[in-house]
């Protein structure tokens, strides 16, 4: 089918300090319902959070990022939440929480191309 999608994509945070608020953005999720897409996309450097806390563990944090990662592509065997589908999927990763790994509230747009548009919200909040 042609034309344009609806979607919704929220802006993957590290928040090393919690209580400080302060954050770096590391990453998009991408989510059309129609077409079945759930798409995570991750800068591997975190070396911008140092800024903010310079003791947090990088290890650790990269660790938790591939765990968000498997539960968006629905590959992280070790939770429940990688079996419902996309939506479902998209819905918990972007709860409201107080957590290291926070995200944007979602935003919604229409998109013919929601690889194109994943790329261009990387570029526009990541890099």
């Amino acid at each position: 089918m042609q034309g344009k999608h609806l979607y919704e994509y929220a802006v993957l945070r590290i928040v090393p300090r919690v209580e400080r608020e302060e954050f770096v953005n590391v990453g998009v999720l991408v989510c059309c319902k129609r077409k079945d897409f759930l798409v995570c996309k991750v800068n591997p450097d975190l070396t911008k959070v140092l800024a903010l806390d310079a003791e947090a563990d990088l290890e650790v944090l990269k660790g938790y990022l591939e765990s968000f990662v498997g539960i968006c592509k629905g590959t992280n065997t070790g939770s429940p939440i990688a079996q419902h589908d996309a939506p479902a999927r998209f819905r918990w990763l972007t709860a409201n929480r107080s957590s290291m790994i926070q995200t944007s509230r979602p935003h919604g747009g229409f998109t013919e191309d929601l690889e194109q548009t994943l790329e261009e919200l990387y570029v526009g909040f990541v890099e």
